[in-house]
């Protein structure tokens, strides 16, 4: 696997019926981390998944599972999912009365924290955050549903974010991540790999191909030689 760039499936599109399975299947067809998406009928208009999902897909790998909230309020969720065995834990700062608090929250229960940015959230939310962060991602759709086409307005914000992560790195030496989320296919994961991102949330695009020839594997492998092609 390429150290550069990380694979993580959103089981929001998955087979919830054999969940642990469909689990094992992605990594073993070469994903790095587990997306898990977070949602409450609240701050999305959609309702999904909570810790105790989270505890029953722990024992089915070894892989980050990549925790998405999309909740409001945050807070009293942290250590629910950090308990259940969750890796990475991302919020909306919107969603929270004290960002750099629920930041702290995070890091407390042993998780690498991050914010997420919605395609029209301003990027200021990070500015006076950064020493809290391990990873910023950014929304390339609305969020609240899987199978969205790419807004092609977040290459550019994606552009800048790469900048205050690559210019916090020169200033501290930390390496902030940074993530992508929202139809990600094969046809444009290049382009947003050139626009700064090194980690890829891949929904529709990896399950749509459950039953193709190869499955997942192909997919994912189709993803990967895409990404051997940005010269970063």
């Amino acid at each position: 696997m390429d150290a550069k760039f990380r694979i993580a499936p959103s089981i929001l599109s998955a087979d919830f019926a054999r969940l642990g399975e469909e689990v094992r299947n992605l990594i073993g067809a070469g994903a790095d981390w587990i997306h898990f998406d977070v949602m409450d009928n609240h701050y999305v208009p959609n309702l999904t998944i909570g810790p105790l999902v989270c505890e029953a897909i722990r024992p089915h790998t070894s892989a980050p599972i990549d925790v998405h909230l999309m909740v409001e309020p945050v807070d009293a969720l942290v250590p629910m999912f950090a308990k259940a065995g969750a890796n990475v834990i991302t919020f909306h700062p919107e969603a929270s009365r004290h960002v750099d608090r629920t930041l702290s929250l995070i890091r407390d229960q042993g998780c690498q924290a991050g914010l997420v940015f919605n395609p029209a959230t301003p990027l200021a939310w990070m500015d006076h955050v950064m020493d809290k962060l391990d990873l910023v991602l950014l929304m390339s759709v609305n969020p609240g549903f899987g199978g969205q086409s790419f807004i092609a307005s977040a290459l550019p914000k994606l552009a800048e974010v790469r900048a205050k992560v690559d210019a916090w790195k020169a200033q501290t030496g930390k390496t902030i991540l940074l993530e992508i989320d929202g139809g990600v296919k094969v046809d444009n994961i290049a382009a947003v790999a050139k626009a700064g991102a090194d980690t890829f949330v891949a929904g529709s695009a990896v399950f749509g191909a459950r039953d193709a020839d190869g499955g997942y594997k192909t997919v994912i492998g189709k993803l990967r030689a895409e990404l051997a092609k940005v010269g970063v």
